[in-house]
């Protein structure tokens, strides 16, 4: 058997593992789910008319949850992938990692199971934040089917990102509790983005950094390729930030793996 269907073969099965362990324990997904939802219902129902009213326009409640929702998705990301860093220091913690180690298996699959796998989870609750988006009003008429691929591939390409930076952090953790607290700013830096009011509306001092963030770019070309909004520079920001963060993520998490037990 080749090198490559060893690694396919191996990568398979740790994936299959990882989501085997999300099924027998949906607590964790669960709790990571209820954030984004809660703050979407939380901004349309009781600020909706309010936050409406800041975006300009005349707008209202109605209006105010095609604003929202690309930036409830991205922040969907950020909270699920949470439950990678949390998986991998368990792992790391209950020494299972060391035991792989020395395995015959290929080593990258290890966290290739575990990048894949919260990929996936990312991928179906964005899926599922966005059915309660739609069941509240949400409605992109205007996008065309090559836009709405072109908005899958970006979710796709920024949850690959995040995710190995996740992964990182729970590598770098001594344990899960130390992994969810480290993994926090991805939910908080979408709270300090363009998702919930424009840059515009902010202070200005506070302006620089809500615009120079991985999120604020990416929101911005979801809300252009959705709602056919303006994008202008944020598509290839959008893009560097998430390979970037996926090659900083990935070498963090190669590096500490491959590191000897302590």
């Amino acid at each position: 058997m080749s090198s490559l269907s060893l690694a396919v073969r191996d990568s398979r099965t740790m994936l299959r593992r990882n989501l085997l362990h999300a099924r027998r324990y949906p607590s964790l997904t669960l709790n990571l789910l209820l954030t984004p939802v809660m703050l979407l219902l939380l901004f349309v129902y009781i600020f909706g008319d309010t936050m409406g009213a800041g975006i300009g326009g005349g707008a209202g409640r109605s209006e105010y949850v095609a604003y929202v929702l690309p930036g409830i998705l991205l922040m969907t990301i950020g909270s699920t992938v949470i439950g990678a860093a949390v998986s991998v220091a368990t792992d790391m913690s209950e020494g299972i990692i060391a035991r792989f180690r020395t395995m015959a298996i290929h080593r990258g699959s290890v966290l290739v199971g575990h990048v894949v796998g919260s990929v996936l989870q990312s991928t179906a609750s964005v899926v599922l934040v966005a059915a309660v988006g739609v069941a509240i009003g949400f409605r992109s008429v205007d996008a065309t089917a090559l836009e709405w691929l072109a908005a899958f591939g970006l979710i796709a390409l920024f949850a690959l990102a995040l995710t190995w930076i996740a992964v990182g952090m729970g590598m770098a953790s001594p344990n899960a509790e130390a992994a969810s607290n480290s993994a926090m700013p991805l939910i908080l830096l979408p709270l300090i983005s363009s998702a919930f009011t424009p840059i515009d509306a902010m202070p200005g001092w506070f302006q620089p950094i809500a615009e120079y963030q991985p999120f604020t770019p990416a929101i911005e070309t979801l809300r252009g390729l959705l709602l056919g909004t303006e994008i202008g520079h944020n598509g290839w920001l959008a893009v560097a930030w998430s390979v970037g963060l996926a090659a900083l993520g990935y070498r963090w998490s190669t590096s500490k793996f491959s590191d000897d037990p302590k």
